[in-house]
């Protein structure tokens, strides 16, 4: 008898089970890779308009005790906080930095607190908060 040449049907069944979960494997890291790169460039937009605000303080807008917000667009939540550095601190800072004159005993430290929220429901709330110190010096009157 002769003996025919092929795959048995087992052997088919086998194989399409073994594909569907590679295939199952391939397509939930691709997917998880998508998810990472949209969160990625959310977060790079986030810290752009960060920045965006951290160096506009004190030079479009007065670098003036108190807290500003607003909303960019329609998506990206952000609150710039601005607080006077403790005087300790400060003259800590002004008598390090003597050699230089960045800091003059006129002048006053500032903390700059920016912070950019996003996201839609409260789990998923992201945030990026940027600090940094500014100088402000009282006008001439």
């Amino acid at each position: 008898m002769r003996r025919l040449k092929g795959f048995s049907l087992l052997e088919i069944l086998v194989a399409f089970a073994i594909m569907a979960v590679a295939l199952t494997i391939v397509l939930r890291i691709f997917g998880a890779g998508v998810n990472t790169a949209v969160i990625s460039e959310e977060y790079n937009l986030a810290v752009q308009i960060a920045e965006s605000l951290m160096a506009r303080t004190g030079v479009e807008t007065p670098l003036r005790e108190g807290e500003l917000s607003g909303l960019e667009g329609d998506k990206y939540a952000w609150t710039v906080g601005i607080s006077p550095v403790p005087e300790p601190v400060a003259a800590r800072a002004r008598f390090q930095s003597a050699q230089n004159q960045a800091v003059r005993p006129e002048h006053k430290l500032m903390v700059v607190s920016v912070r950019v929220r996003w996201g839609d429901a409260a789990d998923k709330q992201r945030s990026v908060r940027l600090d940094g110190l500014k100088i402000w010096r009282e006008p001439a009157q």
